[in-house]
């Protein structure tokens, strides 16, 4: 009998100039995908990706549609070249929660892609009209920052990633202030993030109201794939919710740990990581996943991902 499998898919970060040009040059059905991409898009992003600098491909609105094409790239490949292994469930960090939809068969790729492009821009935009940032807290419970976030303006709980870790966003002042406030508290470190602005804070709102009507409007189905999702940080089934969750996304702390722990619970027998990085293989150790997570990130780890 198969294994139930689970599929995760990093998010904005990950991103690295050349990544996924080793699946492009051996397969074909990598190539049909940066291929198709490029096609949609109207001009070869995929130069980009491969070609690009590492300072231009960092640019949310470029960053986050090529993440979601070198991941799409990578399980096509998966798929072919493993017929039989099919995902139980699927998950994704933030901008990957739209490459497990398509995983998923929530979203066909050609309709995932508009979204994504349209939700890096809005994003991106957000960054220069309300500018902020964000930092790593290490070592602190949830509650203590709870405690500071909520005394200070202009200050959010971005990230609930794995145990002792917490991501905070918002304006540069306020960071500042709860990271001196939450150091007295006793974090071990605090942290910035190399990062262009404050996601999944208030100061994305302008971004969650443009993307909130393509959302609606995009074709999804249904499928017997489980996806956790990132805002509720449990399973979602009702395509409505599916949505909701969705827009909530934007602006709301991306909760993984608790997607992992409700993969596990849901009894998940093995983690795939598809895409540029090992985050979340990473983080899967941290949360204690006792079950094993493989990352395919290159070529030569696509013979070591399980058939069943």
């Amino acid at each position: 009998m198969s294994r139930k499998v689970a599929f995760l898919f990093p998010g904005q970060g990950a991103q690295y100039p050349g990544m996924g040009r080793d699946f492009f040059e051996n397969f074909s059905a990598a190539k049909q995908v940066f291929a198709k991409a490029d096609e949609i898009l109207g001009y070869p992003f995929s130069e980009l990706i491969f070609n690009g600098s590492a300072e231009k491909l960092t640019l949310t609105k470029n960053s986050q549609l090529a993440i979601f094409i070198t991941s799409i790239a990578i399980l096509r490949v998966l798929q072919e070249q493993n017929p039989d292994l099919k995902p139980t469930m699927c998950g994704g960090l933030s901008l990957g929660e739209y490459t497990a939809l398509v995983a998923a068969g929530k979203l066909t790729f050609e309709e995932a892609l508009p979204l994504v492009k349209a939700r890096g821009e809005f994003m991106d935009e957000a960054c220069t009209n309300r500018p902020g940032t964000m930092q790593v807290v290490l070592g602190l419970e949830l509650p203590i920052v709870e405690e500071v976030v909520s005394g200070l303006s202009g200050v959010w709980i971005a990230n609930l990633n794995c145990p002792g870790q917490i991501v905070i966003s918002g304006t540069k002042e306020g960071i500042e202030k709860a990271a001196s406030q939450l150091k007295e508290k006793g974090a071990r470190r605090v942290m910035p993030l190399d990062v262009s602005g404050a996601f999944h804070s208030g100061l994305m709102q302008s971004a969650q109201d443009r993307l909130a009507p393509l959302i609606q409007e995009v074709h999804m189905s249904n499928s017997d794939v489980v996806l956790v999702m990132n805002a509720c940080g449990d399973k979602v089934e009702a395509l409505e919710e599916l949505r909701k969750n969705m827009i909530e996304q934007v602006i709301s702390p991306v909760c993984w740990q608790s997607c992992v722990e409700s993969m596990v619970d849901s009894g998940v027998e093995l983690f795939i990581e598809m895409g540029p990085g090992k985050t979340l293989a990473g983080m899967n150790k941290r949360i204690g996943v006792q079950i094993p997570t493989v990352s395919v990130e290159k070529v030569e780890e696509v013979e070591y991902a399980p058939t069943t």
